[in-house]
């Protein structure tokens, strides 16, 4: 399939977007039914296979050791790919795909490994992870890896109706803050560093060419496409309130100039889709999220997993009370998302499986939402 060409009327399009699908955790249930959807495209937003070694006691056990070095990033793949319904969903439709930590090792930040591996070791590693992926996912010919790094950002237009912009928030990252000796994300109450506006998690250059990008948009419909939940999350019970610092709660400066950008250049109907949190939430993107009556800039979709099982529903039920920007969630489901877009009205749905620990289930809508032209926030249907 190819896109329309730049600037052409275009009434519909549909897509679905995917994350998380760690092989040991379960089958892909989701990727049958989603093979079978009215889609014309997919967007996987990371995570497309996982480090780690085998572990027993799961519904399915990956095969070979932790992968460090090409020969056993190339096995895991093979092992992911040979799943007949991932199969399926690939033959169906074409695939847009961006990554995230696990497709080199968990909460990896540009050259940090968290278990503080020696820079120059694990850019070995990540490497080998880097030219993998590049041979086992449909990317472009200027995605080709180019010594350490591989330039995965990049935009999509589709005719009139709606433009893509597709990040990198793991290359080019600055190390997570308020590490206190410990590497990778964690839960903090706050520190200084979390709120530095040196701190970039798109890198400079990035940064700049999304910023760009937002200016010149002249689609219907502005879509940021990346791996994690923009939104700000403040966890945990009263007055105990954490962020966590692998997602954008650890890079506030790099979110709010990004918002401060939208309220700025004002580009037509933003909504940004993520995924890596294995759940699903709505929210509206404010520039103020403690004040109630800051105004709602964009519309944030984030689904829930293929398979990795998800976090704690009833703690972060009660942290969503704390957090009035947040319009839904639910984390005991795997599934996926599918959007319809057309000039005036954006609809998502969010797909669910019963269950992932067998091979087969059935599939239903767990709730709908809607967004209308010109009116950021989305509205449940």
């Amino acid at each position: 399939r190819t896109l329309p060409a730049p600037g052409a009327r275009l009434d519909q399009l549909k897509f679905a977007f995917v994350s998380c699908q760690n092989y040991e955790y379960g089958y892909y249930t989701a990727y049958e039914h989603l093979a079978q959807e009215d889609v014309d495209m997919v967007f996987h937003l990371g995570d497309y296979i996982y480090e780690g070694d085998p572990r027993p006691g799961r519904p399915r056990q990956h095969v070979g050791s932790n992968p460090v070095d090409l020969a056993t990033y190339r096995l895991r793949y093979a092992l992911y790919k040979s799943d007949p319904h991932l199969q399926a969903a690939h033959a169906a439709f074409p695939f847009i795909c961006i990554w995230d930590d696990h497709e080199v090792d968990n909460d990896y930040a540009k050259d940090q490994s968290k278990d503080f591996v020696d820079p120059v070791v694990f850019l070995r590693r990540r490497q080998a992870a880097y030219q993998a992926y590049y041979e086992h996912l449909p990317l472009r010919p200027t995605a080709r890896p180019q010594g350490i790094n591989l330039q995965l950002y990049r935009r999509f237009q589709f005719g009139d109706l709606a433009e893509f912009h597709c990040l990198d928030t793991r290359q080019y990252r600055d190390d997570q803050a308020c590490a206190k000796g410990k590497g990778g994300g964690q839960v903090v109450f706050d520190c200084p560093e979390r709120l530095d506006p040196q701190r970039s998690l798109l890198g400079s250059e990035q940064e700049r060419w999304l910023l760009q990008g937002l200016q010149q948009s002249s689609a219907r419909w502005t879509v940021i496409a990346q791996q994690l939940m923009m939104a700000e999350l403040k966890q945990g019970l009263a007055p105990l309130l954490g962020y966590w610092t692998d997602g954008w709660d650890g890079y506030a400066a790099t979110r709010q100039r990004i918002l401060a950008a939208i309220k700025q250049y004002r580009p037509a109907n933003p909504v940004v889709i993520g995924g890596d949190i294995h759940s699903f939430w709505v929210t509206d993107l404010k520039s103020d999220f403690q004040d109630p009556q800051s105004p709602v800039l964009a519309t944030e979709f984030v689904g829930t997993s293929i398979s990795s099982s998800g976090p704690n529903y009833k703690l972060f039920a009660l942290a969503s009370k704390n957090n009035p920007h947040v319009k839904f969630f639910e984390s005991r489901y795997r599934g996926y998302a599918v959007c319809i877009i057309s000039p005036k009205l954006w609809t998502t749905h969010f797909r669910v499986v019963d269950t992932v620990k067998k091979p087969k289930s059935q599939i239903r809508t767990l709730a709908s939402f809607q967004v209308k032209n010109g009116q950021p926030g989305a509205q449940q249907i």
